[in-house]
C-alpha cells in the first residue's frame, strides 16, 4: 500500500501555470511576464489555477524579502483555514550523541514566546474553536492550526511569534518539563509498546555509524539527559530561520488579505543562516545483517529490509507498486504464502522513502510454534516465486486505481491540500510536484516493477531482524552478526559558532493579540431522508468537492447482541470477519481483487452496539462498487476454511492481550464498571472459552438472525445525489426485514467507595492509569449528558485542560491526561486516564484525584468564557468532510435528532453559567465513589498504598491476585485452588495482536 505523502495522482490533471514555470528539484526558468511585487518587497513566483473538471490543488506562491516562502490555496468550500508552518529540518540534522534535538525542539516551541504567554499557544486556538499540534520527522518539521476562517491573523500572529521571539521566553524550568514529556512519549509509544523498538534496530543496523537516518527521531534517552538548554537554543538559531521555512496557508480566505498580514507578521523577522541540501549514498551491504532483540510480546516478528532510494527518484513509484504486489493485501505473495495456509497472523510488505534514502520492508508475524528461520524461508522463496510469476496486467491497474482513490480521499480536507502543498515545495521547491508524479503513475509499466525488483532486490544483501518473545520460546532466524564500524565517523559541523539572536523591529505592537472578525456562518449539511418498505432507513447529503462516496451501513446490536447468548462473546467479531471474506459469486481472493481494481473499499466491523460496513468509492466506479457490496454484504460465502484461519486469528488475538499495558487497563477498568452480568465489560473480541467453542453454523445463525434492514441504517455523502444513488441501491430493497430485538442495558456496578485496583507488569515502562465510574448517562444532544460533556471541557477535555496541564506540562508525569464522558444508547462510563512514567505512578494518581475532589467546587469566569468560546466556534470545522459528514448524519438517524438539535446546542452554550458546570460536576464526578485501575510494575504498589485508599491486586484476568499467588507459595497449593494454566492468558485488547510497521515518516 503507498503511504507516503499523498503526491501521487492516477487522474488526467492539466494545470494552467502562469509566471514560473516548474520543474521538479530545478530552479524554474526565467518568465517572459515580469515578476509581480507588492510594495512590501513580496514576489510573486507563480498561480496555478484549476480548470473545470480537474482535481488540483490551486495556489499561488510567493517570497518574502527574508526568504520565507509562502503559498496561499484560496478554498470556499467550508468556513475554515489552515496554517501549516513546515521547516526544512529533521531529526537528519543532529549527530551522535545529539539525538531527539528537532523533536524536542518541536515540544519548546508550544512553550510561549515574548508576546504569547506560557502555555497560551494551545489555549488560544483552543478558545478560537480551532485545533493545532506540530510533527517532527527525519527531514523535517512542522507545526499547524485549523480555524475558523475569522480567526486567521490569531494563527499568523502566533506562527510569527514563535519563529522571531521565541528564545527569551524559553527557561530551564519548561526546558526540564519537556524533556521528561519527551521521555514519556518515548516510554509510550516506544520503550512500552509491543514491537516499538523495532524501527530503531532497524534504523541502526541498516545505516552506517554516524549516518542520520540511523537513530530514530524520537532520539535516545541518554542524548535527551545530556542535553542543555543552550543546544537547543543553538538549533533555534541555525535552523528556524524564515529562509529555511515554508508558510502555507488554505481554506476560506482572499490571497490578497493573506500575503498583507504574511508581510505584517513574519516580515520584520530576520533571515537566518543559509541552509544547504545533504545528498549521501544509499548504504551498501557487504552481507546479510542480521540481528535480533527480546520483547514483550506474543507473536514473533520477522522483518528483512533492503535498502532502495530517496523520496522523489523516479524508481519510488514502481517499489511502491511492487510492494503491493508482495504484501499489500489478500491477494499479495506473502498472504497467500503465510496468512491464507496459517503460518503467520500477519504478513505484509511497504516501501518506505525519505528525503535522504529509503528501504523495501517484508514482515511476517508467525504463530506461536513456527519458527522465524523457516519463516525467512517461506519469504525468500516467496521473491522467488515473484521472479517466475512476473507482474499482471491486474497488478498494475490495481496499484493505479488505489493509488488514486488515496489521493482524492487526502483532499477531502483543507488540510490534506495544505500538507501536500507543504510537502512538495519543501522536499522538490515544487507544490505542483503532484503532476510529475502524476506522469510517472501512468507511464508505470510492467516492466519497471519488473527493473526495479532486478535492481534493488534480487539477489541483494538485507537487514533481517528477529523480535523475540521474553519467554524465551522462538529463536532468532540466525545468530547477530553485525556490528556498527564507529571508527570512520566524523561528527559534521553545522556552524553553531557565533550564532546572534537579532530579533525583528516592528512598527506595531505585536502584544497585542489580533482581533477577529465576525463569527463564519456554519451551514449544516442539507440533506436527504428515506425509509424503505423494509425497515431501512437512508438518510445522505450531496458534496462535490472530492469526486468520491463514502458511505456508512450501520447495523444496531453487535457486541451487545451477546448479551443474551451465553458462551457466545466473539461471535460478532467473527462474523464480520467473515463477512469481509468472500461471497457466492467470489472468493475472498477475487472479491479483494474487484475492489483493488475500482479503488474502492467494503469492509465489516463489530463494535459494542453496532456492525457497520463502511463503503468509500470515487463518483465514476459507484455502480461497480455497490454490485459488490450487494455481494459482501447479502450473499456472504461463509467458507469452513476460511473460519478456521479467522477463528484462530481472533483466538491468538485474545491471548496476545496481555502484552499490552494499556489494553490491560482498559479491559480490568470495564470488569469492575459494568460487572460480570453485562457483555459491556468483556472484550468485542471474546474470551479464549467462548471463541474455541464457536462454530460456522454459529457465525451463520448470528447472520441470518441479527443482520436485518428495520434495525440498519445509511448514510450517504459524497458525489452523488438522492435520485442518482436510488438505481444504485435497488438490491437493499429486496433485504429481508427481521423480528429482532437488542438487549436492554444492564446496571453497571458502582462502588461504595473509591478503591485501587492493581495489575502487575513486570519491567513497564510506563503505569496505565484509569480513573471513573459508570453514571446512569446515556447520550443526548441537549440534555444531561451535553452538559456534562460541557462540564468536563475544562476538567480533561481540552489540550489545556486542568488535568492535562497539571500532569504533563506542570508535572511532566506524562504525554498526555484526559478525561470524558462516554455514552451511546447504554449508559457509558466517566473515566480519567493516562500513561504515566513509571516513577510517577503513585504522584499522578493523587493528582487525578485532587483535580477530581477540587473540580465540583467551582470555576472562573474566565474558564467559563472559554468553554464557551472554543465549543462555540468549533463548529466551523465540524462538517469539513465526507467522514465528518456521515458521523454528523448516523447521528441524526442513532438518536432519532432533528439537524436543528445543533442550534439548540448552541443557544445552551450561550446561557451556561459558572453554576451550571458546577452542578454537573457535583452531580457526575463522585470523587469518594470511583474505580481506579493502575497497571504497572509492582515496585510502584508501596507508593500506591501509601495514597491512603484501599489496594487491591488482581490479576490479568481480573481476578484477585492471591488466588494467582497460591500458585508460588513453597507448599503445593491444594488441587481445588490451583488455576488451571490457560487461565492466565485470557487478557484482552481492542487491536489484537497487530503491529503497525509502516507511518508516514513523523512522530509528533
Amino acid at each position: 500500500m503507498n503511504l507516503r505523502f499523498l503526491s501521487t495522482l492516477g487522474l488526467a490533471l492539466v494545470t494552467s501555470v502562469s509566471f514560473a514555470q516548474q520543474k521538479p528539484a530545478a530552479k524554474a526558468p526565467a518568465a517572459k511576464t515580469a515578476l509581480a511585487t507588492t510594495p512590501g518587497g513580496t514576489k510573486l513566483l507563480e498561480k496555478v489555477t484549476k480548470q473545470p473538471g480537474q482535481l488540483v490543488i490551486p495556489y499561488e506562491k510567493y517570497v518574502l524579502p527574508n526568504g520565507l516562502t509562502l503559498i496561499v490555496s484560496e478554498d470556499h468550500s467550508d468556513p475554515l483555514v489552515h496554517v501549516d508552518v513546515t521547516y526544512h529540518v529533521g531529526s537528519a540534522r543532529e549527530q551522535i550523541g545529539k539525538s531527539g534535538f528537532a523533536h524536542f525542539f518541536e515540544h519548546m516551541m508550544f512553550q510561549g514566546s515574548d508576546h504569547v504567554g506560557d502555555q497560551q499557544h494551545f489555549k488560544l486556538v483552543t478558545a478560537a474553536g480551532g485545533n493545532l499540534n506540530g510533527s517532527t520527522n527525519q527531514d523535517r518539521t512542522n507545526y499547524f492550526e485549523t480555524l475558523p476562517s475569522n480567526q486567521l491573523e490569531t494563527g499568523l500572529w502566533l506562527e510569527a511569534d514563535r519563529m522571531g521571539f521565541l528564545l527569551d521566553a524559553v527557561s530551564q524550568k519548561k526546558f526540564e518539563i519537556q524533556r521528561s514529556t519527551v521521555k514519556n512519549e518515548r516510554g509510550q509509544n516506544y520503550d512500552n509498546r509491543p514491537y516499538g523498538l523495532a524501527s530503531e534496530y532497524i534504523s541502526k543496523t541498516l545505516y552506517p555509524y554516524g549516518h542520520p537516518y540511523s537513530w530514530l527521531t524520537i532520539g535516545y534517552l541518554e542524548d535527551l539527559d545530556r542535553a542543555d538548554l543552550q543546544d537547543l537554543k543553538n538549533f533555534f538559531l541555525r535552523w528556524y530561520g524564515p529562509n529555511n521555512a515554508t508558510l502555507t496557508v488554505g481554506g476560506d480566505v482572499k490571497t490578497a488579505d493573506v500575503v498583507k498580514l504574511v508581510e505584517k507578521y513574519f516580515g520584520p523577522i530576520k533571515r537566518g543562516p543559509s541552509v544547504e541540501k545533504t545528498k549521501l549514498p544509499a548504504p551498501v551491504l557487504t552481507a546479510d545483517r542480521y540481528v535480533s532483540y527480546q520483547d514483550n510480546v506474543r507473536f514473533p516478528m520477522l522483518q528483512v529490509v533492503f535498502p532502495t532510494v530517496p523520496h522523489g527518484h523516479p524508481d519510488e513509484m514502481p517499489l511502491d507498486a511492487l510492494a503491493q504486489i508482495m504484501g499489500g493485501g489478500k491477494n499479495s505473495l506473502l498472504y497467500k504464502n503465510l496468512v491464507k495456509n496459517q503460518k503467520a497472523v500477519q504478513a505484509q510488505s511497504y516501501q518506505l522513502n525519505s528525503e535522504l534514502g529509503g528501504f523495501f520492508d517484508l514482515i511476517a508475524l508467525p504463530f506461536p510454534g513456527k519458527t522465524l528461520d523457516s519463516t525467512e524461508v517461506i519469504v525468500r522463496n516467496t521473491l522467488k516465486e515473484f521472479e517466475k510469476r512476473g507482474v499482471t496486467d491486474a497488478d498494475v491497474q490495481e496499484f493505479k486505481a488505489q493509488t488514486e482513490a488515496q489521493t482524492v480521499s487526502g483532499l477531502a480536507s483543507v488540510q490534506g491540500k495544505v500538507s501536500q502543498l507543504a510537502a512538495n515545495q519543501t522536499f522538490f521547491g515544487n507544490p505542483n510536484y503532484i503532476t510529475v508524479e502524476t506522469k510517472r503513475l501512468q507511464s508505470l509499466t510492467k516492466a519497471d516493477i519488473l527493473r526495479v525488483y532486478n535492481q534493488y532486490i534480487k539477489g541483494k544483501h538485507a537487514v533481517i531482524l528477529s523480535v523475540l518473545p521474553k519467554s524465551g520460546s522462538v529463536a532468532a532466524a540466525k545468530s547477530d552478526n553485525y556490528t556498527a564500524d564507529k571508527s570512520a565517523y566524523k561528527a559534521p559541523n553545522y556552524g553553531y559558532e557565533g550564532l546572534k539572536y537579532n530579533k525583528a523591529t516592528d512598527t506595531f505592537d505585536r502584544n497585542k493579540q489580533p482581533a477577529s472578525g465576525a463569527n463564519p456562518v456554519v451551514k449544516v449539511p442539507a440533506l436527504y431522508q428515506e425509509t424503505l418498505p423494509n425497515g431501512l432507513k437512508i438518510v445522505g447529503t450531496k458534496n462535490t468537492e472530492i469526486p468520491a462516496v463514502t458511505m456508512r451501513l450501520s447495523i444496531r446490536g453487535g457486541h451487545r447482541l451477546e448479551q443474551s447468548m451465553p458462551g457466545k462473546a466473539g461471535i460478532a467479531e467473527l462474523t464480520a470477519s467473515m463477512l469481509n471474506e468472500g461471497s457466492e459469486k467470489y472468493t475472498g481472493e477475487q472479491l479483494s481483487a474487484a475492489l483493488d481494481k475500482l479503488g474502492s473499499d467494503i469492509s465489516v466491523y463489530a463494535g459494542d452496539n453496532e456492525t457497520t460496513v463502511y463503503v468509500q468509492s470515487l463518483t465514476k466506479n459507484l455502480p461497480a462498487t455497490m454490485a459488490l457490496l450487494e455481494q459482501r454484504l447479502l450473499h456472504p460465502r461463509f467458507d469452513a476454511e476460511d473460519f478456521d484461519r479467522l477463528k484462530k486469528q481472533q483466538l491468538e488475538k485474545i491471548a496476545n492481550f496481555a502484552n499490552q499495558p494499556a489494553v490491560i487497563a482498559d479491559l480490568t477498568y470495564n470488569r469492575l464498571i459494568y460487572g460480570q452480568n453485562s457483555i459491556a465489560g468483556t472484550a468485542v473480541a471474546g474470551t479464549t472459552a467462548s471463541v474455541s467453542s464457536l462454530t460456522l453454523d454459529d457465525v451463520k445463525s448470528f447472520y441470518n438472525t441479527y443482520y436485518a434492514p428495520n434495525v440498519s441504517y445509511l448514510v450517504v455523502v459524497g458525489d452523488v445525489d438522492q435520485a442518482g444513488l436510488d438505481s444504485k441501491l435497488g438490491f437493499l430493497k429486496g433485504w429481508t426485514k427481521k423480528d429482532v430485538t437488542i438487549p436492554t442495558d444492564v446496571a453497571g456496578v458502582q462502588p461504595d467507595k473509591t478503591t485501587i485496583y492493581f495489575v502487575n507488569k513486570p519491567g513497564a515502562a510506563q503505569s496505565e492509569i484509569r480513573v471513573g465510574y459508570l453514571p446512569n448517562l446515556p447520550y443526548d444532544a441537549t440534555g444531561p449528558y451535553y452538559r456534562a460533556y460541557l462540564a468536563n471541557y475544562l476538567l480533561g477535555g481540552a489540550f489545556n485542560s486542568r488535568i492535562n496541564l497539571n500532569l504533563r506540562e506542570n508535572k511532566g508525569y506524562t504525554y498526555g491526561a484526559r478525561s470524558g464522558f462516554s455514552g451511546t444508547r447504554y449508559a457509558g462510563p466517566f473515566t480519567a486516564q493516562a500513561g504515566v512514567r513509571a516513577d510517577a505512578t503513585a504522584p499522578s494518581v493523587k493528582e487525578f484525584m485532587s483535580e477530581i475532589t477540587n473540580y465540583p467546587n467551582g470555576i472562573s469566569d474566565e474558564e467559563l468564557a472559554f468553554v464557551q468560546s472554543s465549543v462555540g466556534q468549533s463548529d466551523a470545522l465540524k462538517y469539513e468532510t465526507g467522514q465528518q459528514k456521515a458521523g454528523f448524519l448516523a447521528r441524526l438517524v442513532e438518536y432519532n435528532l432533528d439537524p436543528s438539535y445543533v442550534q439548540q446546542q448552541t443557544d445552551i452554550l450561550k446561557n451556561l453559567k459558572k453554576e451550571d458546570v458546577q452542578a454537573s460536576a457535583k452531580q457526575y464526578l463522585p470523587a469518594d465513589k470511583m474505580y481506579i485501575v493502575v497497571v504497572g510494575d509492582n515496585k510502584q504498589l508501596p507508593a500506591l498504598q501509601a495514597l491512603g485508599y484501599p489496594v487491591v491486586e488482581l490479576d490479568m484476568d481480573g481476578k484477585p491476585a492471591a488466588e494467582t499467588m497460591m500458585q508460588k507459595m513453597p507448599a503445593p497449593a491444594p488441587a481445588s485452588m490451583a488455576m488451571p494454566a490457560e487461565g492466565k492468558e485470557k487478557a484482552k485488547t481492542e487491536d489484537g495482536g497487530k503491529v503497525k510497521t509502516k507511518t508516514k515518516k513523523g512522530k509528533s
